[in-house]
């Protein structure tokens, strides 16, 4: 399958997918209205409920049809490098491990410095 096929299933993968939720939050607003209220008469509540429903499995078959496009779609999304998801934000595996070491390099800095610093005394006071 081409390119531009590809970009027109998903195009259309979309589309059908936008439909079959929409069906599907209308048809729970009309059996809430019928549950809650009551006041959609049988005539009415038949017809549009099966309208509804046939609405939907429309959609859906049509979803299966041109599932090739959601690949098409993953394969935009996805990024050229693995990502870990650390709280709010997206990081590179190689950027962790970068990030990790520098935090190690600077607590040995650290601590160095700490350890020349109680040094610095203890000599001061030995020669006096």
């Amino acid at each position: 399958m081409a390119k531009a096929d590809l970009s027109e299933y998903a195009r259309k993968y979309e589309i059908f997918r936008h439909h079959a939720w929409a069906g599907t939050a209308f048809l729970s607003i009309l059996l809430a209205l019928r549950y809650f209220i009551g006041a959609i008469p049988r005539y009415i509540f038949i017809p549009l409920g099966t309208l509804l429903i046939v609405y939907i499995l429309i959609a859906v078959l049509y979803t299966y049809k041109y599932r090739a496009g959601l690949l098409k779609r993953q394969e935009s999304v996805q990024p050229s490098q693995p990502t870990t998801r650390t709280g709010a934000q997206t990081v590179a595996p190689e950027s962790l491990k970068i990030e990790k070491k520098r935090a190690t390099s600077e607590a040995k800095a650290r601590k160095k410095e700490q350890k020349s610093l109680a040094k610095t005394p203890k000599q001061h006071r030995g020669s006096s």
